[in-house]
């Protein structure tokens, strides 16, 4: 892909490759060394040594950027015996040649202040400059079930995306038909899109010898109807979603079929960015309840360069900017751009109907 990004777009590829062997080790191993953060959700020594992997990186050569993440070292620094075993994992990169382009920290100690630049780091909006955003393991709960997961790497430039790259090391390059959490296929594949040069998919790692496949996802068809509509979403895996709402959505917009299922969110914009399905929507149950942008940010650009459309349920645009969870917004409707309004049109009537108005602006 020829873009203005393409240093960029190179660094990062290369980064998530790293960042997905660390992944796989941990993966293998029965104890991933999980604990449980104050929200009640679970972080691995690969959550922890990946963000300090990718900023260590980014930092090293784009110094002047900032970044956010998922973590913080906090819990490094309380446990010296957790903090041993991500260094670990960190020193196994040494003598990888995939590295090469990779930068570690030099000690335990840089690597907490790596973890902690972006654990600490807020998006800002259009006087930002350049805001590098990571989650080092979207789908912490499926990936300690080895299952499916996915590293997200994205670039915001004033508040918006320009860069996405997402590791998937689960989903094949050729996936095709419906996939969901327990779809997997070692071999992996790395997707990715710079804003206006389309999406596209490619093998996580090289062949030695052959020349790596990259193959662009065809945009939607103009002529696209609500027929047409195949869904990705996450059936009854979440207590905060409102799951009679979106079987009555889909089952209004003639839906018939399941579709894909997972429960990251990075990995459903991937399955509607190389296309196996175009439609998801996701209603909080509490109209307080907010994303995070590091679930989002990146990963929703895969879907726009190929002819989708993404908002909240108010049908307000979302925005990257409000900070680390995606306080101005509520929910999520994604479709193709021609069929949008219908789907959220259709949405509202829903809630309506339901007695759920509670949870439109």
């Amino acid at each position: 892909m020829d873009s203005p990004f393409s240093h960029e777009l190179q660094i990062a590829i290369r980064a998530v490759q790293s960042a997905a062997k660390i992944s796989q080790w941990v993966l293998s191993s029965d104890d991933k060394g999980t604990v449980e953060k104050d929200d009640l959700s679970p972080v691995t020594i690969a959550d922890f040594a990946i963000q300090a992997l990718l900023t260590s990186t980014v930092y090293a050569i784009f110094p002047d950027d900032k970044f956010v993440g998922e973590e913080s070292a906090a819990e490094l620094r309380d446990n010296p015996l957790l903090l041993n075993r991500v260094w670990e994992l960190l020193l196994r990169l040494q003598d990888d040649e995939a590295r090469s382009l990779c930068k570690l920290p030099r000690s335990p100690e840089e690597m907490c202040e790596m973890i902690d630049r972006c654990g600490f780091g807020e998006p800002g909006g259009s006087e930002s400059g350049r805001i590098w955003v990571f989650d080092p393991i979207d789908g912490t709960k499926t990936f300690v079930r080895r299952e499916a997961y996915a590293i997200n790497v994205a670039l915001l430039e004033g508040g918006k995306q320009v860069l996405s790259v997402v590791g998937c090391p689960t989903l094949p390059a050729n996936a095709t038909g419906c996939i969901d959490n327990t779809t997997f296929d070692p071999t992996g594949s790395i997707v990715f899109a710079v804003k206006g040069h389309g999406t596209y998919i490619r093998a996580l790692v090289e062949t030695a010898g052959e020349d790596i496949l990259v193959r662009r996802i065809e945009p939607f068809a103009a002529s696209m109807s609500l027929a047409d509509l195949r869904p990705v979403s996450c059936y009854h895996m979440l207590d905060s979603g409102v799951d009679e709402a979106h079987e009555a959505i889909f089952t209004r917009l003639g839906i018939t079929t399941r579709g894909c299922d997972f429960l990251a969110w990075v990995l459903r914009w991937v399955t509607l960015g190389i296309g196996l399905a175009n439609i998801t929507v996701w209603v909080y149950r509490k109209r307080e309840r907010t994303g995070k942008v590091w679930d989002h940010a990146g990963a929703m650009l895969l879907f726009e360069e190929i002819g989708g459309k993404i908002t909240d349920v108010d049908g307000k645009d979302i925005d990257l900017t409000a900070g680390r969870k995606l306080t101005g917004n509520h929910g999520f409707v994604a479709a193709p751009r021609g069929v949008h309004d219908i789907v959220l049109k259709t949405v509202h009537d829903v809630l309506y109907e339901q007695g759920k108005a509670n949870l439109l602006a």
